[in-house]
Formats: structure tokens, sequence, C-alpha cells
């Protein structure tokens, strides 16, 4: 717990969070989600008429774009695009809205670290500003083993070249959150210990990738009281007073 970083931060404290929605006039959703210097702005376009081809008519399709803030999408940001995909997919209620497409833009405006998450983040910030209808909302960190085999939250992309390994968890929201209307909480597993994406970069032991789960859901507890705050002070005076 000692642990000097070179932000000053103590392993188990995430950078500065912000969020701000309805900023792209546009898109039928947005949001500008950061955390320290890494910044992504999504958009919400949808849902369209017609899903994606191959894809059931009786459902509503998720399509993910990824744009980086310089140079063209690589390998990496095409599996940022999958990932993403998968998980906005789970959180979704593909069923109110069949046979139409919902797509998510995510520019890069800033990486120093921990993309992806803020990447989901701001989708999901997107995806309420939008009035998708959703199960519950999802809140993402990455957690990070040294070289000298201490795990740190949310690592800076400094700290990323020098890790061993590291895990980018991705948690559901507890229900109590505010989520569009018309979503309705899901009752396939506890919140308190459910988990919908986690994808592991490196070689990790498995006491530390479970250490790595307490963390990052503790963290993501706090993620969600922040998400909690920013939706609930940008909800219109009725909206804001329902249960």
């Amino acid at each position: 717990m000692g642990m000097d970083r070179g932000d000053g931060r103590t392993p188990n404290q995430m950078r500065c969070l912000a969020c701000s929605r309805n900023l792209l006039h546009r898109a039928h959703g947005s949001a500008r989600w950061s955390q320290g210097n890494t910044i992504v702005l999504a958009g919400v376009y949808g849902p369209k008429a017609g899903t994606r081809k191959g894809e059931n008519p009786e459902l509503a399709s998720i399509e993910v774009i990824w744009k980086p803030k310089t140079g063209q999408i690589g390998k990496q940001e095409k599996e940022y695009e999958i990932i993403l995909r998968r998980t906005l997919r789970s959180i979704c209620l593909l069923t109110v809205h069949p046979n139409t497409t919902t797509s998510v833009i995510l520019q890069v405006v800033g990486d120093d670290g921990a993309l992806l998450p803020c990447a989901i983040n701001a989708s999901c910030a997107a995806l309420v500003d939008a009035g998708i209808p959703l199960k519950h909302l999802a809140v993402a960190i990455c957690c990070g083993l040294t070289e000298h085999g201490s795990l740190i939250l949310d690592p800076t992309k400094i700290e990323e070249q020098k890790l061993q390994a590291n895990t980018n968890l991705v948690f559901p929201n507890p229900p109590t959150s505010v989520i569009p209307k018309g979503s309705s909480p899901s009752a396939e597993e506890p919140f308190e210990h459910g988990i919908i994406t986690s994808v592991t970069h490196g070689a990790m032991p498995v006491d530390d990738y479970f250490n790595c789960l307490e963390r990052g859901r503790a963290a993501c507890s706090k993620i969600s009281e922040f998400f909690r705050k920013s939706l609930q002070s940008d909800l219109p005076d009725n909206a804001s007073k329902a249960r």
C-alpha cells in the first residue's frame, strides 16, 4: 500500500472522473468521459431500421465503431470494437426495438492509460443520453500487476508499459442507479457478485486475478456512485423525482 506512483496516487486510488452528456447535436445521445487524461467521446445513433447482415431481425443490433486519436484503426482497436459490442449487447434490452441497429461511435480524445474501461464508461453514459432501454448500466476499471508483484488500479500509459499483466473488468451497476425509462434491472445474477466482461493481457497468477476482482468491484462501486450523481444531475425535474 505504500508504493509510490508517478502521479502520487496510492495503489487503490483512481484518477479524477468527469462526465458530460448531450454534446453532439446530430447524435441521438452522446457523452464525454474522462479518467485523468484518458478521454473518450461517445456518440449513439439510432435505433435505425434494419439489423446488421446475418443477425436476428427479431432482436436489435448493436454496432461499434472505434476512431483512434490519430492514424488508422489497427488490430488492437478492432479487438476493442469486439469487446465493446459484446459488452453493450449484454446490457441492452435487444427485444424492445427488434430489426433495428444502434451505432455507438467512439472517438479517442486522449489516451493516458486504461483506455478500454474509459470507452466502456463513455458508451454507457451515451446510451443513457440516447434513451436506449437497458437491463442495467455497466461500469469498467483496469487493474494492473506490476513487475514487482503489486496491484494498481486505473494505470496511466507509463504505468501500463511496465506492467507484467493487466485485466479490464466490467461490472453491472447496482439497480438503484438511474437508467432510461423502459429499462429493467436484470435479476439473472446478484449484482454484488456479477461480472459482465473480463479481458486479461499478460501472465497473471490466479490469486492476483481474484484480488483484482475484489479491488475492481470496490472501485466500480465508487464509479457507480459517480455515475448515479452525474446522470441524476442532468435529469429533468419530473424524472429526478421518479422512484
